[in-house]
């Protein structure tokens, strides 16, 4: 059993249950792997990346930036921490869970969020929430910190990532069902980018609303609202739902591509392991080579 799981077990007695779950997913993963590349003003090369408005012209490459439709600027490793801001959406809809479903939405996206803060913690990083007087914590305190203010973070109405300022060139990860409008979806992720920060979105669903596998006649009841819909033969639509639902995706996945972002999904009956593997990796981008 590792150090890291032991502490976990032994905290377990004044910790919120949440929180001792983070750290055991946290430390399963943790063997497997590394440090993340960070950028900054060191001497040995990581990435490419896109000249956005307020960067150093100083930095373009041009012979690079000379074969593509694009700017580019040539970047650097660093050995100082930047900060992580992560994002669980915390709406009514987050809260729902299908017969059978070991979690609801809300609490695997608060147990993904949490075992990430604590790999990237425990790797020297500064991470935060991304809420409007969101402050970066680090250390080995900051894992319960965090969870203490996650915990009283007002529910998202929207479904949408709070409008907050963030440092420039920090990383985002936002984890949430994203079913909303693609459109607002869009214009949070664009004003994220844009400041400019990298970032990872998770769409997190119930297995029931990845296949729909209902039978018969089938009322369905808007969460937190007063919406109802009424399918006498659930199956006649199954086919319908799972071409809305890939389109969802596939637009999500656009978004994220124009700016740079990556995207996954998760379903809540996976193992979040996974998932968190996943993320991690995503904040370690391999350097585009020549």
């Amino acid at each position: 059993m590792s150090q890291s799981l032991r502490r976990a077990e032994s905290l377990g007695a004044h910790l919120p249950p949440l929180l001792v779950a983070a750290e055991r997913v946290a430390a399963t993963v943790a063997g497997g792997v590394h440090g993340r590349r960070r950028v900054g003003q060191g001497d040995s090369f990581w990435q490419y990346r896109p000249f956005y408005p307020g960067d150093p012209a100083t930095r373009i490459d041009w012979r690079v930036s000379a074969r593509s439709d694009r700017t580019y600027l040539r970047e650097t490793e660093w050995e100082a921490a930047q900060t992580v801001c992560l994002w669980r959406d915390s709406g009514p809809a987050m809260r729902w869970r299908s017969a059978g479903a070991p979690d609801a939405k809300a609490d695997r996206a608060g147990l993904i969020l949490l075992a990430l803060a604590a790999l990237l913690l425990r790797s020297g990083e500064r991470v935060r929430l991304l809420a409007q007087q969101g402050r970066a914590v680090s250390g080995k305190a900051g894992l319960e910190r965090l969870a203490e203010s996650l915990d009283r973070l007002p529910d998202d109405a929207d479904g949408l990532p709070p409008q907050a300022e963030i440092p420039r060139h920090a990383s985002v990860v936002l984890i949430g069902d994203f079913l909303s409008p693609l459109a607002g979806i869009q214009a949070r992720i664009a004003a994220l980018a844009a400041t400019p920060a990298s970032g990872t979105l998770l769409q997190v669903l119930d297995p029931a609303e990845a296949v729909l596998p209902y039978e018969g006649r089938v009322r369905f009841e808007g969460v937190g609202r007063s919406d109802t819909a009424l399918i006498p033969r659930v199956e006649s639509v199954r086919g319908a739902y799972a071409e809305r639902l890939a389109a969802q995706q596939h637009g999500l996945a656009a978004i994220c591509t124009a700016v740079g972002w990556s995207f996954a999904v998760h379903r809540t009956d996976h193992p979040p392991e996974s998932a968190l593997l996943s993320l991690y990796t995503s904040l370690m981008p391999e350097p585009r080579r020549r």
